[in-house]
């Protein structure tokens, strides 16, 4: 089988795609790119998915413990607590202990069944821990640039009669996240490197459609040589590591867009006719 037969036939093996078996002799290099790389895209799934939604929970954490109001505070910062208090290794194993409880039968709410046996599949209670755990962190990071809004630009709104949510929308917000930016994006080259914890984790890979480390410990089974899908798998990481920070920075920019420092200048030419 040539490199790109194998291509054809395991790239898009992680999603169901292709060849159903796992190769069983040869074990070639081009066949652990291209499964590694199959997996990696589960990785990314997992990533770019709690990235999302948990930057949208992040923010509404950020503002509930910046409250005055103790309802919306102290739960706050007890889910941050929590969640930034106990390793995520601990939290992937006690969120599948509790999703194994749910009844196999489903759960009748109002005369309608809802199923639960999904919830025990690493694409959703894997996604679901990482998710929360996520905006635990970066809800931290909101909040400390919330906190670190220059009084200026709040008195400056005030003065300008601006109040209420267009206060927050137009100048507390975009500022929250402008100071933020560079530890969240820390937080997410993390996160991305954190889904690989998944193949550890009680959460099973439905029909071997596993992550790049599931792969990566097929063939160090197989080839009883560790020294050569493992470090498949950091190239890839790097790889998405170095995308990451290509797309933060970009936003990055944006969102200093307005500071003298990134203001390009126009070359002008201003020939001097008379001394």
């Amino acid at each position: 089988m040539t490199c790109l037969e194998t291509i054809q036939a395991y790239g898009l093996r992680s999603l169901g795609i292709g060849e159903r078996l796992l190769p069983r002799e040869d074990f070639t290099l081009c066949q652990h790119f291209t499964l590694i790389g199959s997996g990696m895209i589960w990785n990314i799934y997992f990533g770019v998915l709690a990235l999302f939604f948990g930057f949208f929970l992040a923010n509404a954490l950020a503002l509930a413990k910046a409250s005055r109001s103790p309802w919306l505070r102290k739960p706050a910062e007890w889910f941050i607590f929590v969640f930034r208090g106990s390793p995520l290794f601990i939290q992937f194993f006690l969120a599948y202990e509790m999703l194994v409880l749910l009844p196999k039968a489903g759960i009748n709410v109002l005369g309608i069944t809802i199923e639960t046996a999904w919830t025990t599949r690493a694409w959703a209670g894997a996604l679901f821990v990482l998710f929360l755990n996520t905006a635990a962190y970066s809800a931290e990071i909101f909040y400390g640039a919330l906190k670190s809004v220059p009084k200026g630009d709040v008195e400056a709104a005030d003065a300008y009669g601006i109040t209420g949510w267009a206060r927050f929308r137009r100048v507390l917000w975009p500022t929250m996240l402008r100071l933020g930016w560079p530890a969240y994006t820390n937080e997410a080259i993390f996160l991305f490197h954190a889904t690989t914890l998944v193949f550890f984790s009680g959460f099973p890979a439905f029909q071997q459609k596993g992550d790049a480390l599931y792969y990566a410990n097929f063939f160090a089974d197989k080839t009883f040589n560790p020294f050569i899908p493992y470090p498949i798998v950091g190239f890839y990481f790097i790889c998405l590591t170095l995308l990451l920070i290509w797309v933060f920075n970009r936003i990055n920019r944006h969102l200093n867009r307005h500071l003298p420092s990134n203001i390009r200048g126009r070359i002008r030419l201003r020939p001097q006719v008379i001394r």
